[in-house]
């Protein structure tokens, strides 16, 4: 729309990529190679101790075949732990412990003022496919009316991008429109589109829009339909852009908005903490080769029509076609362009909707999992080492998780094996045990404390703070295991081809019967109820050390049933139970959405 006056700035960076820096000039290679080198010397150290501890314990009465691949499962899911368990540390040492968080692993925000106007054009794209028209629509009018609210609003323009099919959405969707232009007039700037066919998913119809009108705007903030951001946020993620020519995708960090329904309510609350600490390890050592959530971002849409266009992957279902995992993928071809992807780790009023229940949750999960197996077809598109690192460990979440599910059985026939007459190193196992799981809940812990030292008041006072924390670590409990053994099934299911949709989600709390429960969660009962009867049947003393993962897909049904309750829900609303900060001290956009 207008000319970028910072042609000065790209010859700078271009220097400064000569002077070994990244792209955008504001950071060193040599100091960001050291960080992921030191970050990846104590991964491997700590997974090796972990593995060469689980080696001695199981080695007691010999180290047999089963032994081996308990080993080898289990070395196959301890990164994933393992990486976290350093993320966090050393983001809630960034965060606790420098003076300027920023410039330590985001430098390049430090080139925007909180006064520069905005001289590009903005496209705010709202991706939506069967969603309730009334609902979405608000949320992109909220974030409009924020955006005017700034002084800058003729620099956006708005787009929904509709691959809607129900002719009742489609209805509802026009009927918004109309009422969009009756509202705003001239001023509305809005495009609405609809595509006939959901060809590539949500990648194919921001392509689309790309195709269409993406010549005409420098940088695009892509939403979901479950997504609001202040007008001010946006407005500092353009500028931010603008100050650094080179910087191609930036990433709000992303917090769950209050919702009534229980099951959301406790998965966010453990989120909003996990994610500061752990958001800010990972920018620390990932740097210029950050990730894309697809979503409440900035992109710089120039490199991003040219170089990131995804590819349709050879085969059928579920594993060729099109990518339904797209993010991950277009962030590796933003940085192979020569472009930076970072990630603000800031709470920065940008929002999003957390599944009512624990069936959508899954759907969530499965269609995420399906679409990262999808990546072991393009692991020949990085040319750099981190993007290469991005690509492989979006793989391992999900083969880890199978690993573990496989490592948890087998531990069971290692322990109906074991040779009565060699005793067991019971206390070696139950520290090993207990470390293991300190370390998957570090995030959490760190995150808790991260937000008692930061401000304890904003979730409603420390005790507040501690309660939500421990009832959400139980929660965790339960549902970690579920969705392990969940994935763990749908993966093999996918060998067989099974594939999953793409469609509207629901978004409000419900009552989730007994009967949908158990459709969806039988497998996992069954799962449970099989391992605790060949544990019964061959080693009825070892079931203790198995309950704690055993317990979640046990219960699975009723969890499910109990979390979707509204009257739960809304008892804990009432008494603000896991409330998150928002709930204390609600941002006027928000407060716009929120129901009544």
């Amino acid at each position: 729309m207008t000319a970028d006056p910072s042609s000065a700035r790209l010859d700078g960076a271009a220097a400064s990529i000569a002077a070994n820096r990244t792209p955008t000039g504001t950071q060193s290679l040599t100091v960001l190679a050291l960080r992921r080198f030191l970050f990846g010397v104590v991964t491997l150290l700590t997974v090796g101790a972990l593995g060469w501890w689980l080696t001695a314990i199981v080695a007691g009465d010999g180290f047999g075949v089963i032994d081996i691949f308990l080993l080898a499962t289990f070395l196959m899911y301890a990164p994933w732990v393992v990486i976290g368990f350093w993320n966090s540390t050393v983001g809630f040492a960034v965060l606790h412990f420098l003076r300027n968080p920023n410039r330590s692993v985001i430098p390049m925000v430090e080139r925007a003022r909180p006064d520069d106007p905005v001289f590009v054009g903005v496209a705010i794209l709202m991706t939506v496919r069967n969603e309730e028209a009334a609902r979405a629509f608000l949320r992109l009018r909220t974030v409009k009316e924020s955006i005017d609210a700034t002084g800058f609003g003729e620099r956006f323009d708005y787009f929904i991008l509709s691959d809607s099919n129900r002719p009742d959405v489609i209805h509802d969707e026009e009927v918004e429109v109309r009422g969009w232009n009756r509202r705003f007039g001239e001023d509305g700037h809005l495009v609405y589109r609809r595509r006939d066919r959901n060809t590539g998913f949500k990648a194919g119809n921001v392509r689309d829009f790309l195709d269409r009108w993406g010549s005409q705007y420098d940088v695009m903030v892509p939403l979901d339909a479950d997504s609001v951001m202040s007008g001010e946020s946006i407005v500092r993620l353009v500028r931010i852009m603008q100050a650094n020519p080179r910087l191609g995708i930036l990433q709000s960090l992303v917090v769950g908005m209050p919702s009534p329904s229980l099951f959301a309510r406790i998965f966010q609350f453990g989120m909003r903490h996990a994610m500061r600490t752990f958001t800010a390890g990972t920018c620390w050592w990932h740097g210029d080769c950050g990730p894309f959530w697809g979503h409440n971002a900035a992109v710089r849409i120039a490199p991003f029509r040219e170089h990131c266009k995804l590819p349709n992957l050879p085969g059928k279902p579920p594993f060729g076609g099109h990518i339904l995992s797209h993010d991950q993928i277009e962030a590796v071809l933003m940085r192979r362009a020569g472009f930076e992807v970072r990630v603000l780790p800031e709470e920065e009023e940008s929002w999003e909707e957390m599944p009512p229940a624990m069936p959508d949750f899954a759907i969530r999960d499965l269609r995420w999992c399906q679409g990262n197996l999808q990546y072991t077809k393009l692991l020949h598109l990085p040319k750099l080492p981190m993007s290469q690192f991005n690509i492989l460990f979006a793989l391992q979440m999900f083969i880890g998780v199978a690993a573990f599910v496989v490592f948890v059985v087998l531990a069971a026939f290692a322990a109906i094996f074991w040779n009565p007459a060699v005793p067991f190193e019971t206390g070696s196992a139950l520290a090993l045990y207990v470390a293991w799981v300190v370390m998957t809940f570090w995030p959490k812990i760190l995150g808790v404390l991260d937000a008692a030292l930061r401000s304890a008041r904003r979730y409603g006072g420390l005790p507040r703070l501690l309660g939500g924390a421990f009832v959400e670590t139980i929660f965790t409990f339960f549902l970690s295991s579920i969705s392990m053994v969940g994935q763990t099934i749908f993966m093999s299911a996918l060998l067989f081809g099974k594939t999953i949709s793409w469609d509207g989600q629901r978004r409000d709390r419900y009552r989730l019967s007994w009967g949908e429960a158990a459709k969806v969660f039988w497998p996992h009962t069954l799962f449970a109820l099989v391992l605790l009867a060949v544990l019964a049947a061959g080693k009825p003393g070892a079931i203790v050390w198995f309950m704690p993962f055993l317990v979640g897909p046990l219960l699975s049904i009723p969890f499910a049933v109990f979390t979707a309750l509204p009257e739960l829900g809304a008892a804990a609303a009432r008494r603000r139970f896991c409330a998150v900060p928002e709930e204390f001290d609600m941002p006027r956009d928000l407060a716009k959405i929120m129901p009544r």
